[in-house]
């Protein structure tokens, strides 16, 4: 089974699955490929019953510790096919069990931690079992691939524990709001979560942590871990937010010497709720023009021209970007090659959306173990990926 100080989620499913690419071109190799699995399991039990009766020859039934007492057929699914009736040696007096899997298993550990490697790498528990199928022979349903990747719980656990290097430059902060089951119809739990970038360009979805709301406490106790754990943001250049109160107060108690920038992305959204219709796609795209300056001075000039255009017409839309435009212009302070990366939230928005890929088949999720595995998923699966592509703009000098 997998073990929390095992390295067993590096290997991809496709390094998982060669093995079969050669063992599983026909059917015959197939079948071939079974009944020799079945003869080494077959042999290698009946090698450990007579080892643990103190059996030294094949046809002796008495030992000194018990005595064999025939066979029963189970079936088991392993990592290079099913063995549909395997012959499993019993003890007369019942307490002789197999070392090779355990009383009532069904599986190999091998194949669990093959479910788990496939959910960690972002298949959904119903392709699981399809994909599975096509290497063991046996599907499993969605619900028992949700219950084998109940074993990542300690894994989960540990990632929120671990220590963390104080080496990001930017920190992308914002929380996506989920549907969970509980005594109240419709609740919703929100995820809080910490992007960010080193020096180097390596991205990482740094943790995650479940809260009842953005508000300043839920927040400040999530920075506060980040904090406490290493991550005390010596290296830190500016943090990315897309303007929550809750969060603007929970910096100023855990990092309230970094620079803060608001996500354009999220400003814009606002101001164009506050514009007419017939005005919209003019205004903002005019407004998108500020944060495509080559300079801060530059983009002043265009806020302000922007604003005398646009303060008649629409006086709540101007003073909507008026209000924030000096936490907005906080990019322009760094390397115009960091700047696109820096002056949104829409690295940590993409994982959100790979968040609502794996969760859409789902009516709600079930508990606050099942949001912590599956957003688990997404982050492990983003940071595989991240970890082998770091930012070139961040690795070269600027």
């Amino acid at each position: 089974m997998i073990t929390a100080g095992r390295d067993c989620f590096t290997e991809s499913v496709a390094e998982k699955l060669s093995w079969f690419k050669q063992a599983t071109f026909s059917g015959e190799l197939s079948r071939a490929t079974q009944e020799s699995l079945q003869r080494l399991l077959e042999g290698a039990l009946d090698e450990e019953i007579n080892a643990y009766l103190g059996i030294s020859r094949p046809y002796e039934r008495v030992g000194p510790r018990d005595q064999r007492n025939g066979y029963y057929t189970r079936r088991l699914e392993t990592q290079r096919g099913t063995v549909p009736d395997l012959r499993v040696p019993r003890s007369r007096q019942g307490e002789y069990e197999p070392q090779v899997f355990r009383r009532y298993q069904q599986r190999s550990a091998e194949v669990d931690d093959l479910i788990c490697g496939m959910f960690l790498q972002g298949v959904s528990t119903r392709r699981v079992g399809e994909l599975l199928e096509v290497v063991t022979g046996s599907a499993v349903s969605a619900s028992t691939v949700s219950r084998v990747s109940q074993v990542l719980d300690q894994v989960v656990a540990e990632f929120h524990q671990r220590p963390l290097e104080d080496e990001y430059q930017y920190l992308i902060l914002d929380g996506i709001w989920l549907r969970c089951k509980g005594a109240e119809p419709g609740r919703k739990v929100v995820v809080l979560a910490a992007y960010g970038i080193t020096e180097d360009g390596r991205r990482e979805l740094i943790d995650f942590q479940q809260a009842a709301s953005e508000g300043e406490q839920d927040w400040a106790r999530f920075l506060g871990s980040l904090h406490q754990r290493g991550l005390r943001g010596t290296q830190l250049k500016a943090v990315t937010t897309d303007g929550a109160p809750g969060l603007i107060a929970a910096l100023d108690l855990v990092y309230p010497l970094v620079a803060r920038q608001r996500c354009w992305v999220h400003k814009l959204r606002n101001v164009s709720a506050k514009l007419r219709v017939r005005n919209r796609e003019a205004c903002l795209q005019e407004a998108k023009g500020i944060y495509q300056a080559a300079t801060r001075a530059e983009a002043i000039r265009r806020f302000r021209a922007w604003g005398a255009h646009w303060q008649a017409e629409e006086p709540a839309a101007v003073r909507c970007l008026a209000q924030d435009i000096e936490a907005l212009l906080v990019c322009f302070g760094r390397p115009e090659a960091h700047r696109k990366t820096m002056r949104t939230t829409n690295a940590l928005e993409r994982a959100f959306r790979e968040v609502r890929r794996r969760t859409n088949p789902m009516s709600c999720f079930n508990n606050p173990a099942s949001v912590e595995r599956i957003v688990f998923a997404v982050l492990y699966h983003q940071n595989t990926n991240w970890s082998r592509k770091p930012l070139p703009q961040f690795t070269q000098k600027s």
